[in-house]
């Protein structure tokens, strides 16, 4: 067998072994949805962070406190968008169950949380239904990354979601962008996460609250 013949039996290889682990995702993916027959079994579903994604979870302080937040300037039956914070979203249905809660999330494996799950890619800001727009109450968003491109696009979308207010959740050495980009003003309320952050994280709202 000539080397040429040898280096094309490696490509082969490696192509079949991309194939086995797409299926070998959409394999696990499809368990997890067939274990989770409604949105309430979903909530129960324990996801670790993937730090390639830049993907950090609030500890639970910080999910009772935005929650609560929210829940005293919307009502039971308001209607929230939750963008790239997907740990807020099993408080929301704990705490606030009649509450319509829509997550952007670019990680799929949320998707178990059927109709309340919305693919999200911050590079595309305007790329969802356009019967989204101007239909929440409130959104609550916490950009991926600490950059200006992922800020700006980030409150983009979150200008297009909402009918008025607004939580942000973000590294402090974004303030001065944040407020340039929308109307919000830091409050004395500071996120923490379940592992900590080497950067200081705050919380930037567009109206008067607990969290001030």
């Amino acid at each position: 067998m000539s080397s040429s013949d040898d280096d094309l039996d490696v490509l082969q290889l490696s192509a079949e072994a991309q194939r086995a682990l797409k299926e070998f995702y959409e394999e696990q993916n499809e368990k997890l949805l067939s274990h989770c027959d409604d949105k309430k079994d979903a909530t129960n579903v324990k996801f670790d962070e993937d730090w390639q994604l830049s993907q950090f979870w609030y500890d639970d302080e910080t999910c009772e406190r935005i929650v609560d937040c929210v829940h005293k300037t919307v009502g039971s039956n308001g209607s929230v968008a939750l963008i790239s914070c997907p740990t807020l979203y099993k408080t929301f249905k704990k705490k606030t169950p009649t509450m319509l809660i829509k997550l952007f999330e670019f990680d799929k494996r949320f998707s178990v949380y059927g109709s309340d799950y919305v693919f999200y890619d911050y590079n595309e800001p305007m790329k969802f239904d356009e019967e989204l727009l101007n239909s929440f109450d409130l959104v609550v968003v916490d950009p991926p990354f600490l950059s200006e491109e992922c800020l700006t696009k980030s409150l983009q979308t979150t200008k297009s979601l909402t009918k008025q207010h607004v939580i942000l959740c973000t590294g402090e050495i974004m303030d001065d962008l944040a407020t340039k980009l929308i109307n919000v003003h830091k409050c004395s309320f500071e996120p923490k996460h379940k592992n900590n952050l080497a950067n200081q994280f705050a919380c930037f709202t567009n109206f008067p609250s607990e969290l001030d």
